[in-house]
């Protein structure tokens, strides 16, 4: 298992950098963390779900602090804290759901995961003892409804339980901290009722199953509609497996995690990196070209990105580092609005951005309280360790540090680029002392032609598709130069084309005025995956937008003119930046019509929505 940085020693530069620290001060430091938990001092709730946000809040608040040490932010939370606490009851429900709703068919279990997360983030902050104890009483009043010969705390939820069974993870964590055998039990007893139960989702037994086909009979819905394919809680049960597995070593956990996500590359990924229609798994990479509604719901993205971030910690393999890259600068960069402020509930493949509405009758929601997530999960993945080999990651301007777990000995690199927008990446290693140790760098899958220099000499046998191992004595001033392989490529689905640029999707986008962004191409076939001949990075159009490519398409359906049988030259940006003024004035699309004369060939059953 690999060891993860101190944020404090990860500094990002660039766009990068600046993206993390608009959405620190514009959105972290101004949530005001006692508005989150006043919900606790009211317990009238029968339904909502407020008492999550102050813990998904916490997820980002309590490692900014220790990263930043700022002292506004700091405030922020013991006051949030200070008012929390006293709200706990003396059985330890700690809660806003009144006596009679308690632990139903409610959201009150998912709150009380959050709200122990949260404690538990305080606990790792500031070593409070108060907030480890408050979380520990919290588990313990769980511990009292639900178990052997209580109530199952599968039936205390919708969709097979999976919402209240995924506080699974914060009873794991409280078990890391506390020792106590009775916490570990108890997470025991979750795992087999997310297994084991008649009435349970199977997240072990079914893991070899496309997480779609899992309820075959369900369609997109909400509460009632769909038991069993709503997919953030699908995927937060799964993040408590993993970390039962890290404590227990229990194997089918990691492998049913493992395949599960596995699925869900295959089966539900988007070119953004995003996945889900109406928060539901859809077998939605085999519909990304549709247009179907609420797509790439933000809380999903956030639990994708940290779920890629604990396999790639577990397991040591680049290829969640390349689905959370993917998720990263696509889809998730693309919610948070141009300020940091705030993010969007939903992101199409096609249409504009926008915030969604409010949740629980409190002027937040779910996916703006869990936005800032995911930038955590980016930091902890950036730089890893095990024994005396060091991976990286992610490329981005910046310096990072982390120490070898094998000597202890702090090993830091600093780096200069426009990676994602350029392929040059320049590594330098900034460590004091010369250190015997390997550096794995991170080579994606998407780069076909990768070249390495190391104190300007090629390295050789350089593969797509996992790390590339240095071993050396390393001395400071040791240079490493990358070039990837950024070629613009074409991906074909059905009668549809889309296009990419390293791990950047790209989008066409109201602003260029360079024709009906829902216009035709007039191309037959593209080779799978092939490259696009002439496409090239331009100057940015504007100050709002990150990258800017200029492709070379014939566009257009039966033209007849000469002068219209030659390529246009189309515009696209990133898709990040695409409909961020946040209304139809920069409606932006991905996926664009192919004018095609081949019967199509359908993918699905008449039956299939």
């Amino acid at each position: 298992m690999n060891t993860l940085p101190d944020l404090r020693d990860i500094r990002l530069d660039g766009y990068v950098g600046g993206r993390l620290r608009s959405c620190f001060e514009n959105h972290v430091v101004k949530t005001d963390g006692v508005y989150l938990t006043d919900p606790y001092r009211w317990r009238t709730e029968k339904v909502y779900w407020q008492t999550e946000f102050w813990g998904k809040y916490m997820h980002a608040a309590a490692p900014f602090a220790r990263m930043t040490g700022d002292k506004r932010l700091a405030a922020n939370i013991e006051a949030a804290v200070a008012n929390l606490l006293p709200s706990q009851l003396p059985d330890g429900y700690l809660g806003n759901y009144c006596e009679e709703a308690r632990c139903g068919r409610g959201w009150d279990v998912w709150g009380c995961k959050y709200t122990m997360l949260g404690l538990l983030f305080h606990y790792d902050l500031t070593g409070s003892k108060a907030s480890l104890a408050a979380a520990a009483r919290l588990c313990d009043y769980l511990r009292g409804v639900f178990g052997p010969g209580k109530k199952d705390i599968v039936l205390s939820g919708q969709y097979k339980g999976m919402p209240s069974c995924s506080v699974l993870e914060p009873v794991v964590w409280l078990y890391k901290r506390t020792k106590h055998p009775e916490h570990l039990a108890f997470a025991k007893y979750i795992v087999s009722q997310l297994d084991e139960h008649p009435d349970g989702p199977h997240l072990i037994r079914d893991a070899g199953v496309p997480v779609a086909a899992r309820t075959p009979d369900a369609k997109p819905g909400y509460e009632g509609q769909n038991p069993g394919l709503k997919a953030y809680e699908m995927m937060s049960c799964y993040q408590g497996l993993l970390e039962y597995y890290e404590v227990t070593g229990d194997r089918r956990c990691l492998e049913a995690a493992v395949k599960t996500a596995e699925s869900i590359v295959a089966t539900e990924v988007n070119v953004c990196g995003g996945s889900t229609c109406v928060e539901h798994w859809y077998t939605g990479a085999l519909r990304q070209n549709r247009p179907y509604m609420r797509q790439q719901e933000t809380c999903v993205l956030t639990t994708w990105m940290r779920l890629c971030e604990k396999l790639l910690t577990l397991t040591g393999e680049s290829r969640w580092a390349d689905e959370l890259e993917k998720t990263f600068y696509n889809a998730y960069l693309g919610a948070l609005h141009p300020d940091g402020s705030k993010f969007a509930t939903y992101s199409p493949l096609c249409g504009f951005r926008s915030f969604g509405q409010y949740h629980c009758k409190m002027h937040t929601n779910c996916c703006n309280a869990n936005g800032p997530r995911g930038f955590v999960a980016v930091l902890n993945a950036f730089l890893q360790a095990c024994g005396k080999n060091v991976f990286l990651n992610f490329y981005n301007s910046g310096k990072a540090s982390i120490a070898l777990p094998d000597t202890g000995a702090k090993v830091t690199f600093e780096t200069f680029t426009l990676y994602p927008e350029r392929g040059t990446v320049e590594i330098w290693n900034r460590t004091e002392k010369p250190t015997e140790f390997t550096l794995n760098l991170r080579i994606p899958a998407w780069s076909e032609k990768t070249s390495v220099k190391l104190n300007g000499k090629p390295v050789a046998d350089v593969k797509p598709g996992g790390y590339l191992s240095l071993a050396r004595t390393w001395k400071m001033g040791d240079a490493l130069v990358i070039d990837f392989d950024m070629t613009c490529r074409a991906h074909e689905l059905d009668d549809y084309v889309a296009f990419t640029t390293g791990p950047i999707a790209l989008a066409r986008d109201m602003r260029f005025h360079d024709g009906d962004i829902g216009e035709f191409v007039r191309i037959k076939e593209f080779k799978p995956n092939g490259p696009v001949p002439g496409a090239q990075p331009v100057r940015v159009l504007s100050e709002s937008m990150w990258m800017n490519w200029a492709l070379p398409l014939p566009m257009g359906a039966h033209r007849e003119s000469m002068e219209k049988r030659l390529p246009d030259v189309v515009h696209f940006c990133d898709y990040a930046s695409a409909g961020n003024t946040w209304d139809s004035s920069s409606s932006y699309r991905v996926w664009l019509p192919l004018e095609c004369f081949k019967p199509r060939q359908p993918h699905f059953s008449a039956a299939t929505p």
